[in-house]
């Protein structure tokens, strides 16, 4: 069984009272859900945020860029916190605690367990739009209206990726943080009605009360269940679409969309602040400051500040807890047109976060630090020699996701993920083959393997289609790894996207039902704006 690091006892362990009234005391707090992702989605805390102990180290530089910051490790209350919250104290964070009794000691004393994902964000886009009463058409509806020829665009507020697997007949890409900045080159006059859509209902709701409250002169309605409410109607949808947003924007649009949008912004309190004041924030060793470029994949990668993490604007609006792993941090968002950045800066203000914008953009004099963090390389095996090493007798481990492993597998490869490898019962004198498709997966295994005394380890990264050319004997199956052992697949978010009907029904019932779901102090990080009709 695995050796378990020296230090763990050391580590403190709180009830989970003291973890909700922590969640809740205006401190800075990340709530770190170190079970893998299916795990995760099952049932976790409101403001948990996903960090699996597969990708601990790999991930939690860039989610929790303050070695200071108070932490709490949440797991199934089978150990696996323990490990996580020493693997964190090893990376130099200071203040890390665990929850006695992981998930069933939480549900014990009366919290809920909230299944799915990027929970905070959902619930906010439920709660949106009932309280800004965001006007939406349904389905049937926006395709009777496009039978009948009427006047009206429909855009599409995910990234480009995501709607090229399916979008709306027609629908041309516009991911939601570029809605302020592009919408006047996508629609041909005032009299256009425009319908956003998503995959599901967030982000047409939000894409659709971006530009209302920008205040765009056309008629402006989110797609009612978006692209699932599309297919549920049994409406046929369009695959491998290439029509998006032009990149170019006219330099004579810019000053009136720029003051539309720090408009907004002021109308919600978000404060601009110069590149100074962030240097001595992101010298501040006493509080976290996330510094986030909202622009698009193709421009962070031309250049960006350094140390700056791209949060896609849309993207990190409608799952924040992806990018910032801290309660009640500081968040600073830049773009290059002072366009962008006040729009998701007013949508994160009302999401209860602490939010300014950087008045010179990514052309300022800032730079956060970049946590360095080494995850030393087991040696490689080249897949040419994997068949001389399986005669001979090596152990081969598939470190890759379950559901790869179902797809494809070389015969006789066991599927394992890093919190359960204590249970292989391994010789110490066992020679490894890691099969990995990352990397910084592989060399977590490899460091899991060396703490339970196995040091003779190599990995090989090629993948399926190389083993198969060498003439490696190939496996699949749809049962092995079993759907329970699946613990990094969350299979009713995942499988609304592959015709399952009951899944994507499954999931706009749960996305409807958050809001019935939450408590007041939950319900009470979110600061939406009072309008008159509301008491």
């Amino acid at each position: 069984m695995t050796q378990l690091p020296t230090d763990i006892s050391s580590i403190p362990s709180i009830d989970a009272p003291t973890l909700k009234r922590w969640l809740h005391d205006g401190a800075e707090i990340g709530l770190l859900d170190v079970r893998e992702h299916g795990q995760y989605g099952e049932g976790h805390p409101f403001l948990a945020v996903s960090l699996p102990y597969s990708r601990l180290e790999a991930e939690a530089p860039r989610l929790l860029p303050r070695r200071g910051a108070r932490l709490v490790a949440f797991d199934a209350g089978d150990g696996v916190a323990p490990r996580a919250a020493a693997a964190l104290r090893a990376l130099g964070y200071t203040d890390v605690h665990v929850l006695q009794g992981g998930a069933p000691a939480w549900r014990a004393a009366g919290y809920t367990l909230f299944a799915g994902v990027n929970l905070p964000s959902k619930t906010f886009g439920e709660l949106a739009e009932h309280i800004h009463h965001t006007p939406r058409i349904s389905a049937t509806e926006l395709a009777d209206r496009q039978r009948g020829g009427d006047k009206l665009v429909v855009l599409d507020g995910r990234p480009y990726t995501e709607y090229r697997k399916m979008n709306i007949p027609g629908g041309i890409c516009c991911p939601n943080g570029e809605l302020a900045l592009r919408v006047q080159d996508l629609v041909p006059d005032a009299d256009t009605t425009i319908v956003v859509n998503c995959a599901g209902r967030t982000r047409s709701i939000i894409g659709a009360q971006t530009l209302i409250d920008l205040g765009v002169p056309n008629p402006v309605l989110a797609l009612e269940n978006g692209t699932q409410g599309w297919y549920l109607a049994d409406l046929p949808l369009e695959h491998g679409s290439q029509r998006k947003y032009a990149d170019a924007i006219s330099g004579d649009a810019l000053p009136v969309l720029r003051e539309r949008a720090q408009a907004l912004a002021r109308r919600h309190g978000v404060v601009t602040v110069d590149a100074a004041q962030v240097r001595e924030w992101l010298a501040d060793a006493g509080r976290t400051t996330y510094l986030c470029d909202v622009r698009t994949e193709e421009e962070y990668a031309a250049g960006t500040l350094a140390g700056a993490q791209h949060t896609p604007g849309g993207q990190l609006i409608q799952s924040t807890d992806q990018y910032i792993g801290v309660r009640n941090a500081r968040v600073v968002v830049a773009d290059d047109e002072g366009v962008r950045a006040p729009v998701v800066a007013s949508w994160l203000r009302q999401m209860g976060w602490d939010v300014y914008v950087l008045a010179e953009g990514v052309a300022a004099d800032v730079a956060a630090p970049v946590p360095q963090v080494r995850l030393p390389a087991p040696p490689a095996i080249a897949t040419a020699d994997l068949a001389a090493a399986l005669r001979d007798g090596a152990v081969f481990l598939d470190v890759r996701p379950g559901m790869a492993y179902r797809k494809a597998h070389i015969a006789g490869a066991r599927w394992t993920i890093r919190p359960r490898m204590g249970a292989l019962d391994l010789p110490a004198d066992a020679r490894v083959i890691l099969l990995a498709a990352d990397p910084s997966v592989a060399a977590l295994a490899a460091r899991e393997l060396a703490e339970m005394g196995i040091a003779q380890v190599r990995v090989n990264l090629d993948g399926p289609q190389a083993w198969r050319g060498a003439g490696l004997p190939m496996e699949a199956g749809d049962d092995v790894p079993a759907d329970e052992d699946c613990i990094d697949y969350l299979f009713f978010v995942h499988d609304r996207h592959d015709g399952n009907k009951a899944a994507a029904r499954q999931y706009l019932a749960w996305e409807t039902n958050l809001i019935h779901q939450i408590d007041e102090q939950e319900r009470s990080i979110f600061r939406f704006p009072v309008h008159p009709d509301q008491d």
